[in-house]
């Protein structure tokens, strides 16, 4: 398998006007899902809401030109809310352009050097805790616009214990109309699978509680008394660069760059199990770094792969990047033609988008089920990486818990090996069958239109 060969690249000797004509569909049908999505992650992000379409755009169309994916979408991703709104609030938009830029640079190194084919010894119970410590501090970041609450002027609600403490110490400011917005929303959210199945809940609920509040003059704050929106096209801009500032940022840089490769691999390995392909790690990881770094260049935030949006494309017929690529563009058209608008948007209904997205990601049965049925060492690991990931950061999280598996690990079979004799063959074996991401139980967790369990057959988003 080559370093660098981008799907793409092997397609069109059997490409028909058919495949064409799926590809278009399912990249406008996934245009549709991204668009609500993108401006919710943008404002969670604690950026501007454009940015989140910029970053489907611009990252969106790249990787999938160059990535090694037939059919995985990319863009902003709820993983990132935190660590990107923590650059920005430390370094400003101009640290958040730098992290990314040095992420993009590092996946890039990454693929070079074949890394890609490691994610299958990353151990099942760390990213079953990292995402649901994501998820948790997602829900307690929207708290805030979900309820209405107004901090004072200087309230400093970074990290995930300030916002929670300073969510309690103002609980007495709720807006019950707030509430009554946000609640209607996620009623909306949570219903309308059951109804339909094509169009996307996130996009119903955007509507019908923009209406609400527009004809009926409630007192909810919207995009518009926050923000700033513009529709202007995305414009290259180099960020200032100091010595001191990009080695502050490396920490970050290498958060991102270890959240977007995982992300992204596990989406290319549960979408491989779609359609019976194979894609290449290494070449997704390259394309993974070119495209955030025309992300961080034309303004917008880091990407990855999505799991959801992509089982989305492939569920509708999307089979080749072409449809990933003209998804980018349909949303390049809404940013030109609609973005306006978006300022309408109440923030509670955002608020409400992101608690399903943070419900979707949680992977709470799976949580439990490690609890229930695996081995201690497996819960202390899945425990342990949950906690740091919601009480300090990601990759303090992530290394420390792969430094207490493998060295439980290492502990449990060497003593087996000793006992029984065992070769070092053997446990070489047995570690690259460990307990570690399996594609078809991720397909399975994954396989809706945005993130809840297949069973379920809903169109939830992630």
């Amino acid at each position: 398998m080559k370093v660098f060969e981008p799907k793409i690249l092997t397609l069109f000797k059997e490409y028909s006007k058919k495949q064409l004509l799926s590809d278009l569909i399912a990249g406008v049908i996934v245009a549709i899902i991204a668009l609500p999505l993108s401006i919710a992650l943008a404002i969670a992000s604690g950026v501007s809401p454009e940015k989140g379409l910029y970053t489907a755009i611009i990252a969106g169309f790249v990787i999938s030109l160059l990535g090694g994916s037939r059919v995985n979408i990319s863009g902003p991703t709820a993983a990132f809310a935190t660590i990107v709104a923590g650059i920005v609030f430390d370094f400003g938009l101009d640290g958040l352009v730098i992290a990314t830029l040095l992420a993009g640079a590092m996946l890039i190194l990454l693929g070079i050097l074949r890394v890609g084919t490691l994610i299958k010894f990353i151990p099942k119970s760390i990213t079953v805790g990292f995402t649901a410590g994501i998820a948790v501090t997602i829900v307690i970041g929207q708290i805030k616009d979900f309820l209405g609450i107004t901090f004072p002027q200087g309230t400093h609600a970074v990290e995930t214990s300030e916002k929670l403490t300073a969510i309690i110490n103002n609980i007495s400011t709720v807006n019950w109309l707030a509430l009554l917005v946000g609640a209607l929303s996620l009623a909306i959210l949570i219903a309308w699978p059951k109804l339909s199945k094509k169009i996307p809940g996130s996009l119903i609920a955007v509507l019908f509680g923009t209406l609400l509040v527009l004809f009926t003059g409630l007192e909810v704050f919207t995009i518009g008394d926050l923000y700033t929106i513009s529709s202007d096209l995305p414009k290259f801009s180099f960020p200032s660069l100091t010595g001191e500032k990009v080695v502050a940022l490396i920490p970050s840089a290498f958060t991102i760059a270890l959240l977007a490769g995982v992300e992204s691999l596990l989406s290319c390995v549960v979408s491989d199990k779609m359609i019976d392909d194979k894609h290449n790690p290494n070449t997704e990881l390259i394309a993974l770094g070119v495209g955030n770094i025309c992300s961080g260049l034309f303004g917008g935030i880091p990407a990855t792969g999505a799991i959801a949006r992509t089982a989305a494309n492939v569920r509708n017929g999307g089979r080749s990047p072409i449809s990933g690529m003209v998804h980018a563009i349909v949303l390049l058209l809404v940013l030109v033609l609609l973005m306006p608008y978006a300022a309408l948007i109440p923030m509670p209904v955002i608020a409400s988008i992101l608690f399903i997205v943070a419900y979707n990601m949680s992977e709470w049965r799976e949580f439990l089920h490690i609890i229930k049925e695996k081995h201690w060492a497996d819960t202390l690991v899945l425990v342990l990486t949950f906690v740091l990931t919601v009480v300090f950061d990601l990759v303090v999280a992530i290394i420390t818990g792969l430094i207490l598996h493998y060295l439980i690990f290492f502990i449990r079979k060497g003593i087996t090996a000793y006992k029984n004799k065992k070769s070092p063959a053997i446990i070489e074996e047995d570690l690259a069958l460990n307990e570690v991401i399996d594609p078809e139980e991720k397909a399975l967790a994954f396989d809706s239109v945005e993130g809840l369990p297949l069973n379920q057959d809903d169109n939830s988003e992630l």
